[in-house]
């Protein structure tokens, strides 16, 4: 329930908030993010979902991290079951930079194979920072499943997950090598071959893996 009296200063980061001038709701949320209210919690995760502007995302974002988690992950769990896929992604990505693994299990199969490419390449990156220790062998097998998914953006985001979580990685990508799609394996040679040397570059990476799938060639290297 919202409080009847709020300082002159609340009262115009609320409404700053949502002010149809992007440059204002970027002043807001600094605001908001340099003198946190848990007040402003549920207007901040609202307005992620709705925000049209990256930078203003951003800044909502850096805002929320600057509140207590206790106060904002429940809210920020809530939001990840939104209908609007903007509403998720954002949620995800605020739990990935918040890193609080009491929201581990909002991160489900569901999100991580998401329709939606920005929403699902959100619980990839989420889900490496929060896995527990001892499970990434389970969320390795569920990510190699969206191997071969989308363009190079969303394959690149996968792959870089994957190698985050190590060696871990090898027995499910290494299976992957063999998959009847040609653009599965393709995906699982590249992010081998990351995995192998971080420092390459994917778009080479996937270039020649695509090579070798062209060649007929889908066994493990050396």
């Amino acid at each position: 329930m919202t409080t009847q009296k709020q300082d002159g200063p609340t009262t115009r980061a609320l409404q700053g908030l949502g002010d149809p001038r992007p440059s204002v709701r970027l002043r807001a949320a600094l605001a908001v993010g340099t003198s946190p209210d848990p007040r402003f919690v549920g207007m901040l995760v609202e307005r992620c979902a709705v925000e049209t502007e990256f930078h203003v995302r951003d800044m909502l974002t850096w805002a929320l991290t600057r509140h207590p988690a206790p106060v904002t992950v429940p809210v920020l769990v809530e939001e990840v079951r939104a209908e609007r896929a903007q509403a998720r992604s954002q949620a995800l990505h605020t739990l990935s930079k918040i890193g609080d693994r009491r929201a581990w299990p909002a991160i489900t199969r569901e999100l991580l194979s998401d329709a939606d490419d920005e929403v699902a390449r959100s619980a990839w990156r989420a889900a490496v920072v929060l896995v527990p220790e001892g499970e990434e062998h389970e969320l390795a097998a569920v990510l190699s499943t969206q191997l071969g998914r989308g363009e190079r953006e969303t394959q690149l985001s996968l792959s870089r997950a994957l190698v985050a979580l190590g060696d871990t990685i090898l027995p499910v990508v290494h299976a992957a090598r063999t998959d009847p799609d040609p653009r599965v394996r393709a995906h699982a040679i590249a992010t081998d071959r990351l995995v192998r040397d971080p420092d390459s570059r994917f778009e080479f990476a996937i270039e020649e893996a695509k090579r070798v799938v062209a060649l007929g060639v889908t066994g493990q290297e050396g």
